[in-house]
């Protein structure tokens, strides 16, 4: 360790400079960080955080401060993230002595809190070491891992601002938190089982458990086929064994869940190639410290050995433990070895862990209340007195293949939420702060703050008061956490949202502009505002419902955008939707729609004789007024799927798509349908229509056969359509968003399709490519209105 520098010694080398960093820099270990290098290089002065990030007076040699600076960006901690560092000279002060951590200091906030992350290497080699005094404590975490977002009230981050302000540490524990070189210096959620927040198991009736060791009696619980309710770090799951195909039927049934899959946890990478065939990028991201839940390809023994699980898909998601409570069940069934060695070898504890969210309603996170909604349910519940401050759901992703080993892998959320909220989406200009409120389905928030965006964890969606409620509680603590209040709402083009009516009830009464999105302009603008792409685009928006300008039912969409404005260019060719919103849930009604368009409509009847609307939809389609029509590409798979034979009536929504997407990669290549496509080019336009294609599959035998076609010829289709668009306006830039793009073909062929043909390809890399971003573009858009953009 470097000697301190007194000014007498050296005179004109010594200089102190006031030094902001600002980024993610709370509650990662920041401050424990800066006064390590400090005393290595002989600075005096202090760090603290406070409302703007980090905070640091450094006095010294002026090289060793330029060691510093640089320091700073090279070496921070794991979990933080610098964004800036600007430093300013100051008088020297000459009875300046030794480098401190200060106390926190307030004022206007300009920083934000970290995410929560899982258990470090460092905390696992004591959870599992019997001669230390964290053995098995189910809370343990340091600087460098465990919960800050889902338990933190307000910034700055400290101790008093979190739900840990209710344990007051040990004196060993307060000794750790003051010693600067031990890694807990300054942790806040630091504690023990001496002085930190305890595990409690309950019956289903609510009563205390009488047990030393809950987390055994849950293990046994489990393994003998029961449900129990879990408190995680952003709300509770529910879990039951994957490997016993009762004790899923069951949970499937008591949840209402229909056949929508099942995440599994297991243990570590090994045990997840047990279950799938894993790319080098999805085994990263499964490893990752944010640990969302990542769909992989399912190997063939899965749907043996998982019974249930994911029926019907050629997918599956896989996650690993995400909080020293997962860790110990897994520890307990492999014997709970001495060291963590035995996480690097497969273990054979495969558990379902979906989120407790009876009826679709919000992620449940307290204790009471769970045992009240659960009732019925769940046949125990483990539990403990460390209050979540907000419910954050399993981030989920698909991870991008060929992504090199040497970086990150390229994910594509598809709900984006624990382990990745708060962080900032980096804007490419100061703009007024705007308040988005998102669409129906797949709700979030996002808030502006300067060049900053913040996008909440995902909320779910708007069908049920208990969500409705959720979305009110996630803007007020956005607000906080952000501290600024908007200048402007921004909410979907549609009426009848709740989204819509919140954020006009919110205008008035703060007496702020309301500013409407149209939907898919929304997908289109949040991917610019995450690229920063400041040129025209053109937008293709696929997806399954948006309110048009119209007021028709869009989804199939080719936009022209430039900043603020945007003009549609062209659209998919119109299906009728028989009995309305009963066709985005029934897809044999878009496939009768199908077939009365070709002339076949004196088949239906027969075709779906197990329908009882069957008989008469002939006659309901004779009826444009009983019929909307809809440009959705949503609606096209659903009516491919109904045609196939592949998916009558769903269960959930999207199930019609990935089946076919299931059945489609299962078959493997296939070639387009010859002229499986036409191309209406006119005045206002191009349209696309893809009636042909639908047309080959009516009378198709072979569901896989016909499913790969299906995806072989709208790749091309698609692929043609936007070439000629842009060949017509002259705009190389195209933008891929939308629900549809949760499908892998066209997340990840259709853009190497267009590159190929030279065009620059962006779609969403840091928010969900489905209405999880449809906030963050609304934000985006309504900001560059109040900035004068057209």
């Amino acid at each position: 360790m470097g000697g301190l520098i007194s000014a007498e010694q050296h005179g004109g080398q010594i200089e102190r400079r006031i030094i902001r960093v600002r980024g993610v820099v709370q509650g990662v270990g920041f401050r424990p960080f800066v006064f390590r290098l400090a005393r290595d290089l002989g600075l005096s002065g202090l760090v603290r955080n406070d409302a703007e990030g980090v905070e640091i007076e450094a006095q010294g040699l002026a090289g060793n401060i330029s060691a510093l600076l640089a320091r700073l960006y090279g070496e921070a901690p794991m979990l933080a993230r610098v964004d800036s560092v600007d430093s300013a000279l100051v008088e020297v002060d000459p009875l300046d002595r030794g480098f401190t951590i200060g106390s926190s200091k307030g004022g206007p906030v300009n920083t934000i809190i970290g995410h929560d992350s899982t258990v470090c290497r460092d905390c696992l080699v004591e959870l599992f070491d019997p001669s230390n005094r964290r053995w098995r404590h189910p809370f343990i975490n340091c600087t460098q891992c465990g919960p800050r977002y889902t338990l933190t009230r307000a910034l700055p981050y400290d101790r008093s601002t979190t739900s840990m302000a209710d344990f007051q540490q040990c004196l060993a524990c307060q000794e750790e938190y003051d010693t600067p070189p031990n890694r807990r210096f300054h942790a806040e959620p630091n504690a023990c089982p001496e002085c930190g927040p305890s595990l409690a198991l309950h019956e289903a009736a609510g009563v205390r458990v009488a047990t030393r060791d809950p987390i055994a009696d849950v293990l046994l619980r489990l393994l003998t086929g029961e449900i129990v309710a879990i408190k995680g770090l952003g709300g509770f799951h529910l879990a039951c064994d994957a490997r016993n195909p009762e004790a899923v039927e069951r949970l499937r049934a008591v949840k209402g869940r229909g056949a929508k899959p099942f995440a599994v946890m297991v243990a570590n990478r090994a045990s997840a190639r047990h279950w799938a065939r894993m790319s080098l990028p999805e085994e990263l991201a499964l490893d990752s410290a944010e640990r969302p839940i990542v769909v992989c390809e399912k190997r063939p023994s899965a749907d043996y050995e998982l019974w249930g699980v994911a029926p019907e898909l050629a997918g599956i998601g896989l996650m690993l433990p995400s909080s020293p409570i997962h860790y110990l069940l897994f520890h307990d069934n492999a014997g709970r070895p001495a060291g963590p060695h035995w996480l690097d070898v497969e273990q054979d504890l495969a558990l379902v862990m979906t989120s407790a969210n009876p009826g679709g309603e919000p992620l449940l996170i307290d204790n009471t209340e769970t045992m009240r909604r659960l009732a019925g349910i769940a046949d125990a519940y483990l539990i403990h007195d460390r209050n979540i401050v907000v419910r954050c759901d399993d981030s989920l992703v698909i991870a991008a293949p060929g992504a090199p080993a040497t970086i990150e892998p390229r994910l594509h959320f598809l709900r984006r939420a624990r382990g990745y909220t708060p962080r900032t989406i980096r804007l490419d200009c100061k703009m007024p702060p705007v308040l988005g409120l998102g669409a129906y389905l797949k709700s979030t928030v996002c808030l502006t703050r300067g060049d900053e965006a913040f996008l909440s964890q995902h909320i779910g969606d708007l069908d049920n008061p208990s969500t409705r409620h959720s979305l009110e509680e996630a803007i007020e603590h956005l607000q906080t956490i952000v501290a600024v209040s908007p200048e402007a709402i921004a909410h979907d083009l549609n009426p009848d949202f709740h989204s819509t009516q919140v954020a006009l009830a919110m205008a008035d009464r703060f007496g702020i502009p309301a500013v409407a999105v149209q939907h898919h302009h929304a997908h289109i603008a949040a991917v610019l505002a995450e690229h920063a792409c400041p040129t025209a685009v053109l937008g293709l928006a696929l997806d399954g419902y948006g309110f048009g300008t119209d007021g028709a039912a869009w989804g199939g969409e080719l936009l022209r955008v430039d900043g603020a404005g945007f003009e549609r260019v062209g659209h998919l060719s119109a299906l009728p939707m028989p009995g309305g919103d009963a066709a985005a849930r029934e897809p044999w009604r878009m496939a009768a729609s199908v077939m009365h368009q070709l002339g076949a409509g004196d088949r239906i009847a027969g075709r779906f004789s197990g329908q009882p609307a069957a008989p008469m939809l002939a006659s309901v389609l004779d009826k444009p007024h009983l019929c909307p029509a809809s440009t959705s590409l949503g609606r096209v798979f659903d009516a491919a799927a109904g045609l196939l034979g592949v998916c009558e009536v769903m269960s959930y929504e999207g199930e019609a798509a990935m089946r076919l997407e299931s059945l489609s990669s299962r078959y493997g290549a296939a070639l387009a349908v010859p002229v499986g496509w036409r191309a209406d080019s006119h005045a206002g336009g191009i349209d696309l229509d893809l009636m042909p294609l639908l047309a080959s599959l009516v009378d198709e035998r072979n569901p896989a056969r016909g499913a790969a076609a299906f995806h072989a010829t709208l790749l091309a289709a698609l692929e043609a359509w936007v070439v000629q668009a842009s060949r017509r306006y002259g705009i190389r830039t195209v933008v891929l968003a939308g629900g549809c793009f949760a499908n892998r073909q066209l997340a990840f062929s259709l853009p190497r399709r267009l590159a190929g043909r030279g065009l620059t390809v962006l779609a969403a890399r840091q928010a969900p490519c489905n209405d999880g971003a449809i906030s963050l573009g609304q934000a985006w858009v309504a900001g560059r209105h109040l900035l004068g953009g057209a």
